[in-house]
This record gives structure tokens, C-alpha cells and sequence, in this order.
């Protein structure tokens, strides 16, 4: 039998992330509605075991698609636009789960999601630059001004990526599992999309999009941001009119993530050379959000 163990990165860390004991009760509940998270073992608070909470997982055994392809595994032009559908699909099932049946309904608050989420990360943004990376001040005030309402309150993933997910070892096309539910809430379903696509970096993009490429969604077949926008109003039901300010958010949330890793790297809390460079990233995130701003 293969274990996984869970447990927060060293270091300082933000005050409400790395919740463990918040990511195993959202696994546990929401298994039973949505049968890709892995089986939640054992959850511990007992810090003199391993110095922090932490919480044990069943493995799912399969294929993780990062950065590049695994040494030997191919996907043809089918199979990759095949998979592609079926990762879109699967977050709309995630979207679809009701979130009172599963018991998750104190997962997070009912409504005002994107008004929380666009003074949120403007806060943590703010809070969290260095002196070499843009104000997104224009971005800020762009997001407040252009704000919808928001258009359901659904069980979110918020970092749904093929390198979060697990792929049958028969078939790569087919998924079992989803992996990391650290910021899983409720909120808007489209929030979540626009998250989802700030990391999806198309083929004929530029080098230092492709510099930070955590997934390979540079191959041939691989759905578009537009396609995969189309698809999932088509197989969740909601009208989508117009996704800028979704893809504006999704860049500027990214930029928010990043900083605040990078800042720790600045700060000398972490010296993973990993993030020596993260604050390119911040420029590059600049750059979508501001082009995505004027389309």
C-alpha cells in the first residue's frame, strides 16, 4: 500500500494558507459526490510528531503530466484534444456538486465572491511587492470598476491544472484523480475558470510565457484558452458573453500567488532557487492582464 503525506512548506507562511486540516475535511466530504479525490487516511495536529498538522492520503496510482511530457509517453493530436475535453469536463462536474448534499456548505461564504476576490488580491498583491516587479495599479482599479455579479455559488478548485490532475496508466486520455484541494471553497464558477486559464500557455506563445510553463498545453491538439471557454459553457449551461474580465482576474490572482512566493525567496525566508526568478513572471502577468484589459 502507497501513502502519501501532506504537510506545509518550512518557513513563514501566509496566515490563512497551507490549512490542513481545512484541505483533508474538504477531501473527505467531497468524495462521495466527486470520486476523483484521493482516499483521506489519517489527519494529525499533533505538532511534536512531525513539527507541524499534517494529514495522510492513499496514492493514486497513475500519470502526472508537468512541465513536459514523462520519458517515454506520447499523446497523438486526438488523444491530446481528447484529454483536454475530459479535464474541462471534470471541472464542470466539480462545479455541479451541490455543495449542502456534500457537506460542505460552511466551506466557504454564500455570495460576493468576486467583489472578496478582487479586494482580496489586491490587498495580498499590495502587501506582497518588491521593488522589481509592476504596481498592477491600472489592472486594480480596472477589476473594480468592470466587477459582475456573480453567476453561482459552486464547490471551486481553484488551481485546476493537468499537473493537478492523475491520468489512467491505460489511458492517458482518461482522468481518476485530482490532487491538491488547498484552496478549494465555494465561489464562482467562472472565477475559477479565469484561475484555471492565467496557466495555460498556447503553442505559439512567447518565451517567457513558456519559461513558466508548469503543463504541457503547448501540444499539438491541445484545446485553446477560447475553445476550452466555449466548451465549458456549453457543457455547464452558463452563458458566457464576454470572459475578459475573468481572464484579467485569473492573470492578476497568478501575479498575487507568485509575489507572494517570491517575496519569501526576497525576503530570505526561503532560498529554493525555484523562485530566484518568479518576479519575471509578475511582468509577464502584467503584460496578459493589460492585453486582456483592451480586448
Amino acid at each position: 500500500r502507497e501513502l502519501i503525506l501532506r504537510r506545509p512548506p518550512a518557513g513563514h507562511l501566509p496566515k490563512s494558507g497551507h490549512d490542513m486540516r481545512r484541505e483533508y475535511t474538504v477531501q473527505a466530504k467531497l468524495a462521495g459526490a466527486f470520486p476523483y479525490v484521493p482516499r483521506m487516511v489519517a489527519f494529525c495536529d499533533d505538532h511534536s510528531v512531525i513539527g507541524s498538522d499534517f494529514y495522510v492520503m492513499d496514492k493514486i496510482r497513475g500519470t502526472i503530466l508537468r512541465r513536459e511530457l514523462p520519458a517515454g509517453f506520447t499523446l497523438s493530436k486526438e488523444d491530446a484534444r481528447t484529454l483536454t475535453t475530459n479535464w474541462v469536463e471534470r471541472l464542470v462536474d466539480l462545479h455541479g456538486v451541490d455543495p449542502a448534499a456534500a457537506g460542505l456548505q460552511e466551506l466557504g461564504r454564500s455570495d460576493g465572491y468576486v467583489a472578496r476576490q478582487v479586494e482580496g488580491w489586491s490587498g495580498r498583491y499590495s502587501a506582497a511587492k518588491t521593488w522589481n516587479v509592476p504596481s498592477f495599479k491600472r489592472v486594480m482599479r480596472w477589476l473594480e470598476a468592470n466587477q459582475p455579479d456573480d453567476v453561482a455559488n459552486c464547490v471551486i478548485h481553484n488551481d485546476w491544472r493537468l499537473d493537478n490532475v492523475v491520468l489512467d496508466p491505460d489511458d492517458p486520455t482518461k482522468i481518476i484523480g485530482a490532487l491538491d484541494w488547498e484552496m478549494a471553497t465555494l465561489g464562482d464558477p467562472l472565477m475559477d475558470l479565469g484561475a484555471t486559464l492565467a496557466y495555460w500557455i498556447e503553442a505559439d506563445e512567447g518565451g517567457l510565457a513558456k519559461q513558466f510553463r508548469l503543463q504541457p498545453s503547448y501540444l499539438p491538439g491541445m484545446l485553446t484558452r477560447d475553445e476550452i471557454v466555449q466548451l465549458y459553457s456549453d457543457k455547464s449551461g452558463i452563458a458566457i458573453e464576454d470572459f475578459r474580465f475573468y481572464r484579467v482576474y485569473g492573470y492578476f490572482r497568478l501575479a498575487g500567488i507568485i509575489q507572494q512566493i517570491y517575496k519569501r525567496y526576497h525576503d530570505g525566508a526561503t532560498t529554493d532557487p525555484r523562485f530566484k526568478k518568479f518576479w519575471l513572471a509578475s511582468w509577464y502577468l502584467h503584460g496578459q492582464a493589460r492585453k486582456a484589459m483592451r480586448k
